[in-house]
């Protein structure tokens, strides 16, 4: 995992018009109403790099952020394709 700095940060957007990493993944994520550790766990992600995205520390790459997307458009879908695989 590259680390660089996400200073664009706009933390109002919805997941369609974020503009940083942090912005996305914090909008998901409380759009869920979850914890990081909750929301890592359920979502399978890094914790970690979760932490470390919400905190502007890091970037997405383009498969995590569609990953992000897909989870905002339809959590529950998403947990029971998880359920599956596992």
């Amino acid at each position: 995992m590259t680390r660089h700095a996400d200073p664009a940060i706009d933390e109002a957007a919805t997941p369609a018009r974020a503009r940083s990493a942090r912005a996305l993944v914090q909008a998901v994520r409380w759009r869920t109403g979850l914890s990081q550790a909750d929301f890592a766990s359920v979502f399978h992600i890094d914790l970690t790099l979760l932490q470390d995205l919400e905190h502007g520390e890091a970037r997405l790459d383009p498969a995590l952020a569609a990953y992000l997307r897909v989870i905002d458009h339809a959590p529950e879908v998403v947990r029971v394709a998880l359920g599956r695989a596992s």
